[in-house]
């Protein structure tokens, strides 16, 4: 018999800026080849070490394949294969027992995040489907929100350069971005304008790979950026360095902001983020007067109790020197902003949602399953594209929540994750290869398809289609789950108005033409520069120094610097006790905890490990390699010390979030983590973290 053979374009679902496309052959209906495609223009073949193994993921033996139903204790991860008739009937039945119940429908608790960035298999049917039982509203902070307040309230929309132009660039500053390990088809761009004359910082509390790679490394103190950001402007306003004409022409507030920056002398400034006045001097004078001049900001440095500001403070750079005007220039945080889809409010049918609806914050979900006050409990938990039990702060607290036995738990899972251990009833989720899908970037400004490669294994299902049997069984109108994943594509694809971007960057974006391409690019310029005149879609039209929003919801309306909820120089109290700031940055080897079940990136990986400096680990009787024991009044985990000057005295770095089962002590660095929330967007504060460190021995565990 002839075999047949076939390739499909794909894209990878996972939370990373690249968004890579990718092509994937087929033989017999059977996956046997993934690769980057070659063609795309920034991704252009090349796939993380992570993703070039996917295929091994989709058919790894731990694969989840059959509805499951707990039979054991929550926690002890027994359960019984059932059909999907029970498992769906279990689902609606105790689903609509609870909304019919005094505590009613938003006692229900939808949980999900970027286990896949797709609009379809992320924030589609499974929307309709929560907006319209009433169910509470999930704020999903976890990530991100804190930047894109910021930096909404600077620029009024997540946009930034096509990445292609940083090759014009001549100084670029990785600011909180290991960009060569979580944006690795950027970094490759940074490099190629190196070798064409630029130079390249990285501001950074943790000496990173891309630090390593950087022609000079700022070690600062954590959750000091904005401080450090104040400070630049205080050298440029004082040496007359702006840029007074862009200021004038396209900024709203420049006296104002002078007038703060004057507060924030470079003496000030050395205080707070432990770096020499001399530094920061030459980091501005390089800053204003080398041109192109590139930021890269990232995630990282928002997750302290002042991350939004810190970002606000640091978008505001650009606009001070009119970097904006220019090819290669600007900050960079997403494009996410960029495209003019259909919006969500109308996609996921927000009119759906009933008035007075509460809103649950992801990042608290802790507080949320333990609150007596909580006025209606969280009665009922539905899990998918993400794994709480592993990621969510103040871990120990999520689990005894988990474990209550008032507390009905349905987990749509790949595999047996942390927090399927705690399900009630788990429903067996389709990987890329299996689904349709739509996918953005918050990294380039591609539009890109997934087209399933393969069939569902066993008896997964996509999410799009379990959520419609949640619709059909709780006799929802078929008109909200009723268009095929092909529709729902289309559907996605209609331009919105009043986006950032007006919808004739998408007059050629089609369905059928992306199912023959792969990946299509906004219709932009090559080197388009999105605020080179202007047009800031904020409230003034400008950039604004001076945020006119800020001002009305009654906050400061000018960039500030706010110390860390746990910064050692303020809060003293606390760091008497524990006294070294921790951060949790990802491990290459992992995405979050996606990838940390798999035995080729646990080798990758190596162990959990604890980065601390010489100074730190002698004062503590710490040798190398040793276990010891990070806690603070939240929790603990366990780790082996490396001893290095990679990390500053007072700072300690934990990379990756183990599943906890497969690590000694059943915790990984979020045992540590608190609920408190950032200044802007209530995004978490991971890396806002006290703690002490001391050896154990094996027979401490």
């Amino acid at each position: 018999m002839a075999q047949s053979l076939k390739t499909i374009h794909a894209t990878c679902p996972h939370d990373c800026p690249d968004t890579c496309s990718m092509l994937v052959t087929v033989k017999d209906g059977k996956a046997i080849s993934l690769k980057g495609n070659p063609d795309h223009p920034i991704t252009k073949g090349f796939l993380c070490g992570k993703v070039s193994r996917y295929i091994e993921r989709t058919y790894h033996p731990t694969r989840l394949l059959h509805p499951l139903k707990r039979i054991g204790a929550k926690g002890e991860g027994r359960f019984e294969k059932i059909s999907w008739q029970e498992a769906i009937d279990t689902v609606a039945s105790k689903l609509g027992t609870i909304i019919d119940s005094p505590f009613g429908p938003q006692s229900i608790l939808p949980y999900s995040y970027a286990g896949t960035m797709g609009r379809l298999q992320g924030s589609s049917i499974d929307r309709r489907f929560f907006h319209r039982i009433g169910a509470s509203l999930l704020e999903r902070t976890i990530c991100a929100t804190a930047g894109v307040a910021g930096s909404h309230m600077t620029l009024g929309a997540r946009a930034a350069i096509d990445p292609e132009a940083v090759l014009h660039s001549k100084l670029i500053i990785n600011w909180g971005s290991n960009t060569s390990v979580t944006n690795s088809h950027l970094w490759a761009i940074m490099h190629r304008a190196r070798k064409a004359g630029a130079k390249i910082i990285t501001i950074d509390p943790f000496r990173s790979k891309t630090a390593e790679k950087s022609d000079l490394w700022i070690p600062i103190r954590p959750g000091t950026d904005a401080a450090l950001a104040l400070g630049i402007m205080h050298v440029i306003f004082r040496d007359n360095l702006q840029d007074q004409d862009f200021i004038d022409k396209f900024c709203l507030g420049g006296e104002d902001l002078k007038s703060r920056a004057n507060d924030f002398t470079p003496a000030k400034v050395s205080t707070i983020t432990g770096l020499k006045p001399i530094i920061i001097e030459q980091l501005a004078h390089d800053y204003a007067n080398t041109k192109p001049a590139f930021i890269r900001l990232n995630y990282g440095l928002q997750r302290h109790g002042g991350g939004g500001m810190a970002v606000r403070a640091i978008t505001c750079l650009p606009g001070i020197i009119g970097a904006w005007k220019e090819t290669g220039a600007g900050a960079f945080l997403s494009t996410s902003g960029m495209y003019p889809l259909k919006s969500a409010p109308a996609f996921e049918r927000h009119d759906l949602i009933p008035k007075g609806t509460r809103a649950i914050n992801m990042s608290q979900l802790a507080d949320a399953l333990s609150d007596n006050n909580l006025a209606p409990p969280i009665k009922a938990l539905i899990v998918y594209n993400s794994n709480p039990a592993a990621v969510c702060p103040d871990q120990s607290k999520v689990i005894r929540g988990l474990k209550r036995d008032d507390l009905f738990t349905v987990v749509l899972e790949q595999f047996p994750t942390d927090t399927v251990d705690y399900a009630d009833i788990v429903l067996p989720a389709t990987t890329q290869l299996e689904h349709w899908d739509l996918h953005t970037s918050y990294g380039h400004l591609h539009v890109q398809i997934n087209e399933p490669a393969i069939a569902p294994l066993g008896e997964s299902l996509p999410n799009t289609e379990i959520f419609r049997m949640l619709s059909k069984a709780m006799k929802l109108e078929p008109e909200l789950y009723e268009a095929t994943d092909i529709e729902l594509i289309k559907e996605a694809l209609e331009p919105s108005a009043g986006g950032f971007n007006s919808a004739k960057v998408m007059s050629d974006i089609t369905f059928e033409q992306l199912k023959k391409e792969g990946s299509m690019r906004l219709d932009l310029p090559k080197d388009y520069a999105p605020f080179a005149n202007g047009h800031f879609p904020t409230p003034s039209g400008k950039c604004e120094f001076f945020s006119t929003s800020m001002q009305k919801l009654g906050l400061d309306p000018l960039p500030s610097y706010t110390p860390s909820h746990e910064d050692p120089q303020t809060r003293i109290d606390l760091a008497t006790h524990y006294p070294i700031q921790l951060l949790s940055p990802p491990d290459p080897a992992f995405l979050n905890s996606s990838f940390a079940n798999l035995d080729w990136q646990k080798q990758d990986a190596g162990r959990p490990t604890l980065l601390i400096s010489p100074i730190d680990a002698a004062s503590r009787g710490i040798t190398e390699e040793a276990r010891v024991r990070i806690f603070n009044n939240r929790g603990e985990f366990l780790a082996h010390a490396k001893i290095t000057d990679a990390v500053l005295s007072g700072v300690a770095v934990a990379q990756g979030l183990w599943w906890n089962k497969d690590i000694p002590g059943k915790a990984n660095a979020n045992a540590t983590t608190s609920t408190a929330i950032t200044d802007l967007g209530a995004g978490a504060t991971f890396f806002d973290n006290l703690i002490e460190v001391e050896p154990v021995s094996n027979s401490d565990i």
